[in-house]
C-alpha cells in the first residue's frame, strides 16, 4: 500500500464573523470520502448543511451546559425559555430567529435563581451557568488568546470553571473555535453513532471508537458531525 502523504494545513476560521462556518469543510468531506466508506455514503444525505459558529464564546459554552445529558431537542426547549426568561418575552410572542441578540453574563447574572429553575434549568446546572458567567464578566477567562492556543491547553482553561468538563470543553472547541480535529470519545451520541454505521449496533469500547476515528484525521470534528446527523435530523448546534 502507498503511504498516504500528509494533509495540508488545516484553514483556521476568523471568528469575528458570526454564523460563520468553516473554511475547511469541503476539503474535510473531500478527504473523509476517500478514506472512510461509511462517509462515503453519509455525507450526501445532508446537502450543503454545515457546522457553524455562532460567534459568541459565552453562548456556546452556556448552551453547552444547559445541553449535557439531555437530548438535543430537549437542550433547544430549555435555551429557548432561558432566553425568554432573561429577555422578559411573552410566552406566545417569541421573537423571529435571528432577531434576539446574544445573552449576556451580566444579565444572566442578574435573574432570580427561581427563574433560572423556571426555565428548566436543574440546580446544579443553574450553578454551572452562574460560576460561568462570573468568569466572564470578571475576565478570568482568556478569550483573546484562545486562537493561538493549542486544544489541549484551553481544554484545561476550560476545565477549571464549574460544569465544565473535557467534554463541555470539546464541544466549545468544535462549536465555537472550530477546530477540525476534535475526538469527543466521552460523546454518548459519537459512539452511539460509530456503533451503528461501523458495528451493526453492537456496543463500542472507547478504544474501538478511537481506532474507527484514527482515519478521519484531520478532520475528525467533521466525521463526528456527520455522525451526529446521522442520529438525528436535527443539526447539532451549541
Amino acid at each position: 500500500m502507498r503511504p498516504v502523504p500528509p494533509p495540508a494545513p488545516v484553514p483556521t476560521a476568523d471568528l469575528d464573523q458570526p454564523g460563520l462556518t468553516p473554511p475547511y469543510w469541503d476539503e474535510a468531506c473531500r478527504h473523509l470520502a476517500r478514506r472512510d466508506r461509511v462517509l462515503k455514503k453519509l455525507i450526501p444525505q445532508f446537502g450543503a448543511a454545515r457546522l457553524h459558529s455562532r460567534g459568541d464564546a459565552f453562548t456556546t459554552l452556556a448552551r453547552s451546559i444547559v445541553g449535557q445529558q439531555i437530548s438535543v431537542k430537549a437542550a433547544q426547549s430549555v435555551w429557548l425559555r432561558l432566553n425568554a426568561v432573561a429577555f422578559g418575552d411573552l410566552p406566545d410572542s417569541p421573537p423571529p430567529a435571528g432577531e434576539r441578540p446574544a445573552l449576556l453574563p451580566a444579565q444572566l447574572l442578574d435573574l432570580p435563581v427561581e427563574g433560572l429553575r423556571a426555565a428548566g434549568l436543574s440546580a446544579r446546572k443553574v450553578e454551572y451557568l452562574r460560576d460561568l458567567a462570573a468568569h466572564f464578566a470578571a475576565g478570568s477567562v482568556h478569550v483573546e488568546a484562545w486562537a493561538g492556543m493549542d486544544d489541549e491547553a484551553i481544554i484545561e482553561e476550560l476545565v477549571a470553571i464549574r460544569g465544565i468538563g473535557r467534554w463541555t470543553a470539546e464541544m466549545f472547541l468544535i462549536f465555537h473555535l472550530l477546530r477540525p480535529n476534535v475526538l469527543p470519545l466521552d460523546d454518548v451520541g459519537l459512539i452511539k453513532g460509530i456503533s451503528r454505521n461501523y458495528f451493526s449496533g453492537e456496543p463500542v469500547s472507547r478504544a474501538e471508537a478511537r481506532e474507527v476515528g484514527e482515519a478521519w484525521a484531520p478532520y475528525r470534528s467533521v466525521a463526528t458531525w456527520y455522525l451526529w446527523r446521522s442520529l438525528d435530523p436535527l443539526p447539532v448546534d451549541y
